[in-house]
């Protein structure tokens, strides 16, 4: 399958789902990649058709390939069967909160296609991360690595969202290749504020301790001044944290195309396109700050040569998000594949 046949019949078909309602057309096809994700033949043939091979060893974790699937495409990890075989070379769940819970009213997804981008105000809707880990006991290994995003439920006041993250690690630590914290959703009230040194110092203190020898890495916004972000990397230093995500959502309604405008009022994280340079930004003032320090580069990759760029910024790793619902497995294949030719 092509890019131009994704498009033009897969892509068409996709977001008509539901009656254009985004949200809808999201869990009809979770539904439908969990239903592909029963049919180990079939699986296996999409692997052999769009897995390309370009390994790496990050923060001690072998990835078959460098891109990614980001956090908040499978919160729940309701189809981790399936993505491997569309050319994934890592998994991230979540985000997940110790409690189960709805997320923001609807509607709090939208697609602007004319910019390439979305905008959602999810709120961590999840089952919990109980519910989680009962799933991913049941399913075993997916043949990635798999990440875990952990975030605060909610109802827990920010004074006490060590013991949320806490709760959730402890739950899910067996079967995490890596934890993410998530501390730079614009889409629950405080969470951002988990940023700021002392808070960040305190959360952390506690969850080096508890993640052990899983690798443990700090997502953050793009929104941050420089200034902030040294001071993140200061405190993450500090705790021995293994890498960085580079970047969650952007606030920010710069770089909106002329026929999305009327969407730039609505609340919650914009992604896609827009944040391609803000992204690639972070993750370079990242690498020249704190050079030893891997970051997974996420934000704005809809192209081969947004990835290779943000590579050579200094990412690790890439993840995807909007730049998948754009660009679908396509998008997938022709990373990984300029990023083999390169070796």
């Amino acid at each position: 399958m092509g890019a131009v046949m994704y498009e033009r019949a897969v892509r068409r078909t996709l977001f008509r789902l539901g009656g254009g309602d985004a949200e809808v057309a999201h869990e009809r096809t979770l539904a439908a990649l969990a239903t592909l994700g029963r049919a180990t033949p079939v699986l296996r043939g999409l692997r052999r058709l769009l897995a390309v091979p370009a390994p790496r060893e990050v923060f001690g974790v072998r990835f078959p390939s460098p891109v990614g699937l980001a956090a908040g495409l499978d919160k729940n990890g309701v189809a981790l069967r399936a993505w491997p075989a569309l050319g994934f070379g890592f998994v991230e769940v979540g985000t997940v909160t110790r409690h189960a819970q709805p997320g923001n009213p609807r509607p709090r997804l939208f697609r602007l296609v004319e910019s390439g981008a979305i905008i959602n105000r999810m709120g961590f809707n999840n089952h919990g991360a109980d519910a989680l880990a009962a799933r991913l006991r049941a399913l075993g290994p997916i043949g990635v690595p798999l990440g875990i995003s952990i975030g605060k439920s909610k109802i827990t006041p920010v004074e006490d969202a060590v013991g949320d993250y806490v709760f959730s690690m402890r739950v899910l630590r067996p079967y995490a290749d890596y934890f993410a914290v998530n501390v730079s959703s614009p889409n629950t009230p405080g969470l951002r504020s988990l940023q700021d040194r002392g808070a960040l110092d305190g959360l952390l203190r506690v969850l080096r301790t508890e993640a052990g020898e899983t690798p443990l890495v700090v997502k953050i916004a793009p929104d941050l001044t420089d200034t902030a972000i040294g001071e993140v990397l200061e405190v993450c230093a500090e705790h021995r944290v293994d890498g960085l995500i580079a970047t969650n959502t952007t606030i920010g309604r710069d770089g909106l195309a002329p026929g999305d405008q009327g969407r730039a009022s609505e609340a919650g994280g914009l992604s896609g396109r827009p944040l391609t340079e803000r992204s690639r930004e972070v993750v370079g003032f990242v690498h020249r700050e704190a050079p030893d320090l891997p970051v997974i580069g996420v934000g704005g990759i809809a192209t081969v040569d947004d990835a290779l760029r943000m590579l050579d910024a200094g990412a690790s790793l890439l993840q995807l998000y909007s730049g998948f619902i754009y660009g679908g497995p396509p998008l997938v294949r022709a990373i990984n594949r300029a990023v083999a030719q390169r070796k």
